[in-house]
């Protein structure tokens, strides 16, 4: 399935934006205090390519000698090659991420595996141990570790400081071994730098290195932590996807990657971290201990309030000798998390409709916060079935706990396009008999419209034509030329239209 080279490293990833003119390079002086997000805004809202600033200008005025990557994933082509494959073949990654989630009988084991190469590959991926790591070209630890010379941007104007936003962040369940890899999880969190050798981890209670964290807390002792900073595409998306809880992300990064993980014992915790990466933070996070992380400027478009997260206790910083620094920024859409939101849509979508047969398309509108709302056309069938539909998706994936608004509308639509569906609301929609309310549903604490936090309302449109019991009117006939003369009338258009007219 894979349709690109092997990108092992985010170096190689690089290097082939930059052999698709997809690269460029900053040698001006940029400030990482609010500068940088807003070149890099600049830049992914008019579909540019992957910027590397090459003199970050510290908050203190220092010079960095770490360039800055950002924009990785500033297009839906760019996440779709970190993937390894083209835009247009995005359904098949799909179709063979649903196969990870579906349980195939024995007897079907074999024909499984024929149809999917990937899933062989998925099931037999094991990391390679290096005992030379690039990762660990130079080590500090103790006194010679210094956070604040990293070239961590601090993003919006009223943010509480630098923020790292492109860390993979690796933990281990408590009473497991350091080369359990298949039980690790690897996360991006949100992580902000509170001192010289000091972090905080906010990580939200449902994901899995808070889930982690409370074994560790239970048992009173510290967990370890690495945090992967510039990591390869293939890790980077594996740990944003939502695989099955089966599959490792490590494991799986293999896979997108095109070649087996590379992974080597970090310095100062008992973990094994991925020995091409740029960088990598080691640390103790505290079983008790917390500190207030926040405000910063959140998905939403506004900033979130500042709330106890734990803390870390830095215990060496790794890298290599000509190290990278990954970053990207949070906001409104469109922004990095909005665009490969994008992407994941259409991978979930096989996924989806094997829960759901009857879905034929789903749009999550990114202007939405990607999550929040959600417009599904169906193949309608019966009586209440858009009701059903919603009820369904709202308890199907964790996400779709999150979306407050679900659309409905039938597949003669482009649940996609804002004209369908405002034709649809116009149409087939009556306020008083097709609107859902639901109440006290859980809601992301974020979203600070929610009457209480984590607690909140849906929402659900029925947008379809309606059949038997659901009205008692004759419904409308929708107009439509023969397709016999519609396509006349392009022939005829395109023979008499302004010659360079489209």
């Amino acid at each position: 399935m894979r349709q690109l080279p092997a990108f092992r490293t985010l170096r190689d990833f690089i290097d082939w934006c930059a052999a698709q003119n997809q690269l460029a390079a900053i040698s001006e002086p940029v400030s990482v205090r609010h500068r940088m997000t807003a070149v890099h805004r600049a830049a992914l809202e008019r579909g540019g390519p992957v910027l590397r600033f090459e003199t970050p200008v510290l908050a203190d005025g220092r010079v960095s000698g770490i360039p800055v990557v950002t924009n990785l994933f500033g297009t839906t082509d760019r996440v779709a090659a970190g993937l390894g494959v083209s835009a247009e073949s995005l359904p098949d990654l799909g179709e063979f991420l649903a196969a990870l989630r579906a349980p195939t009988p024995p007897e079907g084991m074999r024909d499984a595996l024929s149809r999917w190469p990937m899933l062989r590959a998925a099931l037999a991926t094991r990391p390679k141990m290096v005992s030379h790591p690039a990762v660990q070209e130079v080590v500090e630890e103790g006194g010679a570790i210094d956070l604040g010379g990293l070239p961590v941007q601090t993003h919006w104007p009223g943010d509480a400081g630098p923020l790292i936003t492109w860390p993979v962040v690796l933990t281990r369940p408590y009473g497991t071994e350091a080369d359990s890899v298949s039980r690790y999880n690897a996360g991006v969190y949100r992580v902000q730098v509170i001192g010289r050798d000091r972090l905080i981890m906010r990580w939200l209670a449902h994901r899995g290195g808070a889930a982690h964290h409370r074994g560790w807390a239970r048992a009173g002792e510290p967990m370890p932590v690495a945090i992967v900073l510039g990591a390869a595409p293939g890790l980077l998306l594996s740990a944003a996807l939502p695989l099955p809880e089966t599959v490792s992300e490590l494991g799986f990064s293999g896979v997108l990657g095109g070649a087996r993980p590379r992974l080597t014992p970090a310095r100062t915790v008992p973990l094994l971290v991925p020995a091409d990466a740029e960088m990598v933070i080691e640390g103790w996070v505290s079983p008790a201990e917390t500190a207030p992380e926040g405000p910063f400027g959140d998905h939403t478009g506004y900033y979130n309030a500042a709330e106890p997260f734990p803390v870390m206790q830095v215990s060496a910083v790794t890298r290599r000798a000509d190290a990278l620094y990954l970053s990207t920024y949070t906001g409104r859409p469109p922004d990095e998390p909005a665009i490969i939101g994008e992407v994941f849509n259409k991978l979930a979508l096989p996924t989806i409709r094997a829960q759901i047969p009857e879905i034929r398309d789903l749009w999550l509108p990114p202007a939405a916060c990607s999550y929040r709302m959600a417009v599904v056309s169906i193949d309608k069938r019966y009586p209440g079935q858009a009701r059903r539909v919603m009820m369904a998706l709202w308890g199907m994936l964790p996400q779709f706990s999150y979306t407050k608004a679900i659309i409905v509308v039938d597949d003669d639509l482009d649940p996609s396009n804002w004209d369908d569906i405002s034709w649809a609301l116009a149409t087939r929609m009556d306020p008083s008999r097709d609107v859902m309310i639901l109440n006290d549903t859980p809601m992301d604490y974020l979203d600070f419209a929610s009457p209480q936090p984590g607690l909140a309302g849906k929402m659900g449109i029925d947008a379809t034509n309606k059949i038997g019991p659901e009205t008692t009117r004759d419904w409308g006939t929708v107009m439509r030329m023969t397709p016999e003369d519609e396509a006349a009338a392009l022939d005829i258009i395109a023979r008499h239209l302004p010659e360079g007219m489209p």
